[in-house]
């Protein structure tokens, strides 16, 4: 994805809940910058699954992955944050992540995904963090932790995602020109 390809407003970007960067007296490094620009463009190209879920990117890099989600809208019968709606935050994260580093042209599927899920919340909004475990020409690990509002791990996953040349029958992306 590149800068033409999207061009997202200032209320794209979900507000950064800290744990970004090194702080420089108010000013964000060129890394941090990069992230929050790379964020807004990825979420100006969110499929529809992130839009019905409300999964917005704050920070993207291949190596470092930042989104929030409501609970309100995604939760089960009981009222608790459901556990599926977790694991489209984390396979959400890796998958850009792992498509932000794979050559033009490519395809990233999640092949593999596991969640624990260690405590529950019922309103507010979580946070996820995916960072890159392993990368390769053809798979790609991340870690993902997602937290409550006051910081407790509600979720830890993995994911592997394969990196195979040319995209998929039905692709709503155009290769560039």
């Amino acid at each position: 994805m590149t800068a033409a390809d999207a061009v997202p407003a200032a209320d794209d970007i979900a507000p950064s809940r800290g744990g970004g960067g090194v702080d420089h007296g108010g000013r964000e490094d060129a890394a941090d910058t990069a992230a929050i620009r790379l964020a807004a463009q990825v979420n100006a190209a969110r499929g529809e699954i992130e839009q019905r879920m409300g999964i917005l990117l704050t920070e993207a890099s291949p190596e470092r992955l930042v989104a929030t989600m409501p609970v309100e809208g995604n939760r089960q019968p009981y009222g608790l944050l459901h556990g599926g709606a977790s694991v489209v935050l984390a396979e959400t994260l890796g998958s850009v992540g792992a498509t932000l580093d794979a050559p033009p042209g490519s395809t990233v599927v999640g092949i593999e995904i596991n969640a624990s899920h260690h405590r529950s919340t019922t309103s507010g909004a979580v946070t996820a963090v995916a960072t890159r475990i392993r990368g390769g020409r053809t798979l790609v690990t991340y870690d993902i932790r997602i937290t409550d509002d006051a910081g407790r791990v509600t979720c830890t996953s993995r994911l592997t995602c394969m990196i195979r040349g040319g995209r998929p029958t039905g692709s709503r992306e155009s290769e560039p020109s």
